[in-house]
């Protein structure tokens, strides 16, 4: 999924336990888009919308540096529609056109409603109205 396999991934070791065992873990950076890149058929939107609605503290330099290596198209759009969705703090230190999403429609879903702005078509609630004119 991404250029640099190694990117966005730490080594822990808990060295409270008596076994050494290596655990290797993906940040919230790297998870996060991991998880999206299983939708819709291993995961969901709603549970993703809550992780989403936590992740106050992403570091905007290493989800830049991801999203630079992600290989996936879905997965960057998606992304966005979730970071505009939730509009963390983080979300305006990057900028989307920073990076390759692609061109032409994405049908993700069926019966869903095309992302006025990246263009993937996603469930419905995930799609902002437009404003009438004059309210």
């Amino acid at each position: 999924m991404f250029t640099d396999p190694k990117l966005g991934v730490i080594e822990g070791k808990n060295s409270g336990l008596p076994w050494d065992w290596g655990l290797t873990m993906s940040t919230p950076e790297r998870a996060i888009l991991e998880a999206m890149d299983e939708l819709p058929h291993h995961e969901s939107f709603h549970t993703l919308d809550m992780v989403f609605e936590s992740l106050t503290t992403l570091r905007p330099r290493l989800i830049s540096d991801l999203l630079q290596a992600c290989q996936k198209i879905k997965v960057k759009r998606l992304f966005f529609v979730f970071a505009d969705r939730h509009d963390h703090p983080w979300r305006k230190r990057i900028d989307p056109q920073a990076f390759n999403l692609g061109s032409g429609d994405r049908a993700l879903i069926q019966g869903g409603k095309i992302h006025p702005r990246y263009r993937i078509m996603v469930p419905e609630e995930f799609v902002k109205p437009e404003a009438e004119h004059g309210a």
